[in-house]
């Protein structure tokens, strides 16, 4: 994903000159065809990740869309003051992109599993957050986020990913796609547990549908009524910290739908996320993914 990041980030700024990449000294083998290819656009600031956010955000006051790039929880936890008030009380057009989503550093331990990001930061007003399932989506939110003006996060996996989108995207913004229609039942993945979906065989085995659905926040709510009309049953699938993420997203926004008259019932939702624990082990993302009970 981080790759498709850059290449399509790299197309953008060709034909967007107001668009600045930052990074927190790292990157490397990724980001230097950017910095190659804009040098007056591109600015390494170190380890120094709070005043990255603080730069970008003087860059976008001056008309720039700013992407800033780094790992995990550090361009997020890490900064969560400056990108309150520096990025989104001003409305700002800066993009944060964290790589290393979930348990992508697993080896390196908890400093590095990015695990409350999406609870963090879709509190905040005028955030968006996403985290693309495929490089396609990838490729489709990074083209939306440069046209965009105001606040973004973008979590992407790390490396390998493949592609289950047959084809390339249109960056139409927040939206949901629907990959295998199916009864009563509909799973719906976010970010890496899409790739996880394809390789569970129990997938096979049950009339599911599928949907895939990159944006946390602001959540597609004509999609969730259609879910409520169609489906007894909703399964969601997030590598994230069960309180505030994903699936809190959603029931959040069924409930609000049911409160409103908008939908008659509400479908039973199963969420499948991180339990209320800290993993105090090192491991690959699949086997901590396993460890804290992250399948179908």
């Amino acid at each position: 994903m981080r790759s498709t990041f850059l290449s399509t980030l790299l197309d953008v700024a060709k034909h967007n000159d107001k668009i600045f990449l930052l990074c927190g000294d790292l990157g490397y083998s990724v980001l230097e065809p950017f910095a190659a290819a804009f040098p007056q656009r591109f600015l390494n600031v170190g380890i120094a990740e709070q005043n990255m956010i603080a730069v970008a955000s003087g860059l976008a006051k001056e008309g720039y869309n700013v992407f800033v790039y780094s790992l995990g929880n550090f361009p997020t936890l890490r900064c969560l003051e400056q990108i309150r008030y520096d990025v989104c009380y001003h409305n700002l057009s800066v993009k944060v992109v964290a790589v290393g989503g979930g348990y992508s550093y697993g080896p390196l331990g908890t400093s590095h599993h990015t695990t409350e990001d999406f609870g963090v930061l879709r509190t905040l007003p005028r955030m968006r957050v996403a985290a693309p399932g495929d490089p396609h989506e990838t490729a489709a939110i990074t083209r939306y986020y440069g046209s965009l003006a105001g606040p973004g996060y973008l979590r992407l996996n790390k490396t390998g990913e493949f592609c289950v989108h047959p084809q390339s995207l249109e960056p139409v913004g927040p939206t949901t796609y629907c990959l295998k229609k199916g009864k009563t039942t509909a799973v719906l993945a976010n970010g890496s547990m899409l790739q996880d979906v394809f390789q569970d065989p129990r997938f096979e085995l049950n009339q599911w549908a599928l949907f895939s659905v990159p944006f946390v926040k602001p959540m597609d709510l004509d999609w969730l009524v259609g879910l409520a009309q169609e489906f007894e049953e909703l399964i969601s699938l997030e590598e994230h910290q069960l309180s505030c993420g994903f699936g809190s997203a959603l029931a959040e926004g069924l409930m609000d739908l049911y409160s409103q008259g908008k939908i008659s019932r509400v479908p039973r939702l199963k969420r499948v996320a991180i339990p209320d624990v800290f993993v105090e082990h090192s491991g690959s993302q699949a086997y901590l993914k396993a460890t804290v009970g992250l399948k179908l």
